[in-house]
């Protein structure tokens, strides 16, 4: 999904024969759904009203956030920093000690 740079590639605009653009944009629309699902829930839906489906050039899906508030961008970040560091503490929990004390002895 990147290009040389790193960098996501520009999207598609014009079509080229072979290349899987609806599976790529069908795996983007289902991604963009969870996500607008989830900032349904958390009240956010409206500070990300240009959230989308696309598709790059390679027929690889994109989300596309839209243009967003600093402070939506903010906490989004903030939340998603919440999440992993739960996820880790879960993770870390259900680890059995011995395993946690070889890991750390390594």
């Amino acid at each position: 999904m990147t290009d040389r740079r790193g960098v996501v590639a520009r999207r598609a605009e014009d079509l080229v024969p072979g290349v899987p653009y609806v599976r790529g944009w069908n795996r983007a629309r289902r991604s963009a759904g969870t996500l607008a699902d989830q900032l349904v829930l958390l009240g956010l839906d409206s500070d990300f009203p240009g959230l989308l489906a696309d598709v790059n050039v390679f027929g690889e899906g994109l989300v596309q956030l839209g243009t967003v508030r600093p402070e939506a961008a903010d906490l989004l970040a903030t939340l998603i920093t919440a999440g992993l560091e739960a996820e880790s503490h879960r993770m870390a929990a259900e680890t059995p000690p011995a395993t946690r004390r070889q890991a750390s002895a390594a």
